[in-house]
């Protein structure tokens, strides 16, 4: 009994990993909302969003956070305004938004074809070559990554010397994360 009591708590503790850091990742930047309301911690620009949370449907949350970081960090990146990047992305929201839910088991789009579609039309709307474009969005994922992967070490390290994990379990969960068994925040 304990060993299921142990397998229960490791697959709790990594289902909640997957939910830890769940950042929108920069394959999936098209279909994100950098339209959000900036940070106290932001440069104060006007929200081209409206509504009473950080999206333009009145909708807070992290998701808008992550839209406004995205934006700023990106436009810093690339030597452009956060307003610009803004639209820009919200653009190509708009220009790729889906006209119909997808059926049940279709298969989800190619995500380095997503990226590279992305890629371009960023560029073309910015003005600014793909390679600068790509590589941005590279040092951004990696960047994303990196906090994902250090938060879940935490994490796991808390839940050892709390006893709920032994050393081995939380070794365990990180293999499965590092291997793409475990989705821990992010995309794969």
């Amino acid at each position: 009994m304990a060993t299921r009591s142990r397998m229960t708590t490791v697959v709790a503790v990594a289902a909640g990993m997957m939910a830890l850091g769940a950042g929108v990742g920069v394959a999936g930047l098209a279909s994100a909302d950098p339209t959000a309301t900036p940070s106290a911690s932001s440069t104060a620009q006007p929200s081209t969003g409206g509504g009473s949370g950080n999206r333009p449907d009145g909708h807070g949350g992290p998701r808008g956070e992550r839209d406004t970081e995205l934006a700023q960090t990106l436009a810093d990146k690339l030597g452009v305004t956060e307003a610009k990047v803004s639209e820009a992305l919200q653009a190509i929201r708009e220009a790729n938004r889906p006209t119909a839910k997808p059926t049940t088991g279709s298969a989800e789009p190619d995500r380095g074809a997503r990226q590279a579609e992305l890629v371009s039309q960023l560029a073309d709307k910015l003005g600014i070559d793909q390679a600068k474009v790509k590589a941005a969005l590279d040092e951004i994922q990696t960047a994303r990554q990196a906090d994902r992967a250090a938060a879940l070490k935490d994490d796991l390290d808390a839940a050892v010397k709390a006893g709920t994990l032994t050393q081995a379990e939380a070794d365990a969960v990180t293999k499965a994360v590092q291997k793409g068994v475990i989705n821990a925040g992010g995309h794969r």
